[in-house]
């Protein structure tokens, strides 16, 4: 085994990597690595079709913190293919060249490994061998499964047959259509570097929406071909024949894309048999999660690297609470987050290990949460503060969300303000006021973040908090209650016009939470000192009932789980939600009550 001189890329993806040939086993690889190599090394395996170039955007968020290698396996991108290419393709043979590769960039340190599609595939033999016990950390596994555990994953659900299993052994056989083809002599040579290979980058973008750009590169047609042997001379001799001891010796992050159409997720039911250091995340997106999901793929794989390079154990380090596979690393924003059910909602998130956008527009009450959020257990969390009521101030902000953060996974729009009075006592500039924050807020939040989302084509997921005053008509409140009202009728407007894209939108309504929004209602018809006693007086009865909005946050988590439409929170709200379904008119007459004020 030699290495070529290390010599800066005079071309390809990465302007600023330094690049490598590797030779092991009659092929000679291309490595290219970034960032400091006196860092922890993370390993990036390809699949296929694909050439290292998958990985450009995650290899670029990670390359500030870590040293990042790539390489082309043999007979794809720019590193040679075996001759002859049957038997040149064997689990055994990558290892070699795996091996080869550590060696090469890492030689005294043990490397994390990050595989996607059949590089998670080889990447699971690698770590679960014992020649490579001791040069590797970690592994981060997507989208391929190990074909032992496959094995015999098939094997039980055949020798002990339920409606159950068979169900999914006949589920999984629909997905795995291409394997078969693959296995066909010639056909798939020919299809790669004729009609397929041309269309297959317009493919990906309408299927799986990948950006256009420079991915896949011009080598796919051959890659695909060379590739079609890593089926041919793997899958059918390990599924008959699964090893017994693919256990893995490194701790295991299995990401699962909820939307894959190649794999099922009941393929990893049993896997903590075979690692017993897992951890799991489930990644609402589709097959080619490296190009759609780079910013979420970072941070997971950053958050683990990082925790096992300080020797603490995976689950001491990420976050394991409550619907933390959920959640974990997602990207969260929260409008109206500076306290009450904002601040106790973003906490919520960050419990479960997501990234943090807290929105307010009091800076110093943001600051605060994303300070806290981060205490928690938030791997990041920022303060931002935006008038939800300005279009062009929240356009710029959501713009700028996109290019420093990401795109949002789950936007709550929050903000809101009280307003209480007679419909002849509410002037039209106190109309204008809480429909701007109260509604327009919503609008704007769900038109700017919901498009980004959208257009993304990854699903997510959008919580706008309504109120029982939506369905509860009073007479003290019809400014407030009719912004609520239509915030209530868009959720749901907005629930069928997104549901096809993979977007879910509910509605939240709380009822009466101990926050401080009593505290800063406006009461019109009144004068100062009258408005002053009626907030204090109010405070006290919200007080009284001390519903927490911890207890609200708990409610939005479920809902974006659940993907519920509309979910009344507290008591009173789920009581006045069934009299508005069932006994409207008993809800128009206590309407008529005067309020305790």
């Amino acid at each position: 085994m030699t290495t070529a001189d290390i010599h800066k890329s005079t071309g390809g993806v990465w302007k600023d990597a330094r690049e490598r040939w590797v030779r092991t086993g009659g092929v000679e690889l291309c490595v290219a690595e970034l960032g400091d190599p006196e860092r922890p090394t993370v390993l990036l395996v390809h699949g296929y079709p694909d050439s290292k170039e998958v990985w450009t955007e995650v290899a670029e968020r990670l390359a500030d913190r870590f040293h990042v290698v790539l390489y082309d396996v043999r007979g794809h991108g720019r590193s040679t293919a075996p001759r002859p290419l049957r038997g040149g393709f064997t689990l055994e043979k990558l290892t070699d060249d795996f091996l080869a590769v550590v060696d090469a960039v890492s030689p005294d340190r043990p490397v994390h490994v990050v595989g996607h599609d059949w590089g998670s595939v080889q990447s699971w033999e690698f770590v679960t061998v014992k020649r490579t016990e001791g040069r590797i950390a970690s592994f981060t596994s997507m989208s391929g499964p190990s074909l032992d555990h496959f094995g015999h994953w098939i094997k039980k659900r055949m020798t002990r047959p339920t409606p159950r299993g068979v169900g999914q052994l006949l589920g999984q056989g629909a997905k795995s259509w291409y394997v078969y083809m693959l296995h066909t002599p010639v056909l798939p040579e020919l299809a790669w570097r004729g009609p397929l290979g041309k269309r297959w980058p317009k493919i990906l973008e309408r299927v799986e929406k990948v950006p256009s750009g420079d991915y896949p590169t011009s080598s796919l047609p051959q890659d695909a071909a060379h590739g079609a042997w890593l089926y041919r001379d793997n899958v059918r001799a390990r599924l008959r024949r699964p090893r017994a001891d693919a256990y893995a010796h490194a701790p295991v992050q299995l990401i699962t894309p909820s939307g894959d159409v190649f794999l099922s997720e009941r393929l990893y039911d049993e896997l903590e048999l075979w690692a017993p250091q897992l951890i799991r995340r489930t990644l609402p997106a589709k097959h080619w999660v490296p190009r759609t999901r780079p910013d979420q793929l970072a941070a997971w794989i950053g958050e683990f690297v990082t925790s096992n390079e300080d020797g603490r154990p995976a689950r001491d380090s990420v976050a394991t609470g409550k619907h933390a596979e959920r959640f974990g690393g997602q990207l969260v924003l929260i409008t109206g987050a500076g306290s009450g059910i904002g601040r106790a909602t973003a906490f919520a998130f960050a419990e479960a290990g997501a990234r943090v956008v807290a929105v307010d527009r009091d800076a110093e009450s943001a600051a605060r949460t994303a300070e806290m959020s981060r205490l928690i257990g938030a791997p990041a969390a920022w303060g931002e503060t935006v008038d939800v009521t300005d279009e062009q101030a929240m356009e710029k902000f959501a713009e700028k969300v996109a290019t420093e953060y990401g795109v949002v996974d789950v936007l709550v729009n929050n903000a809101g303000i009280g307003l209480s009075g007679s419909f002849l006592d509410t002037s039209a500039e106190d109309w204008k006021k809480v429909l701007d924050v109260n509604l327009w807020g919503v609008i704007h939040g769900c038109r700017l973040f919901g498009k980004q989302m959208a257009e993304r084509g990854q699903g997510g997921h959008i919580v706008n908090t309504a109120s029982a005053a939506a369905y509860q008509p009073s007479k003290a409140l019809p400014a407030y209650s009719t912004s609520k009202a239509a915030v209530l009728m868009l959720s749901e407007c907005l629930r069928a016009e997104l549901a096809g894209q993979g977007i879910g939108v509910s509605a939240i309504c709380p009822g009466l939470v101990n926050t401080n929004i009593t505290a800063t209602t406006r009461f019109t018809g009144v004068d100062a000192e009258e408005e002053k006693r009626r907030q204090k007086r109010t405070s006290r009865l919200y007080g009284l009932r001390n519903y927490p909005p911890e207890k609200v946050a708990d409610a939005v988590l479920r809902a974006v789980v659940k993907n519920q439409a509309v979910v009344p929170v507290t008591p009173e709200a789920r009581g006045a939600h069934l009299m508005s379904r069932f006994t409207p008119k008993a809800l128009r007459a206590i309407a008529r009550l005067e309020p305790p004020l």
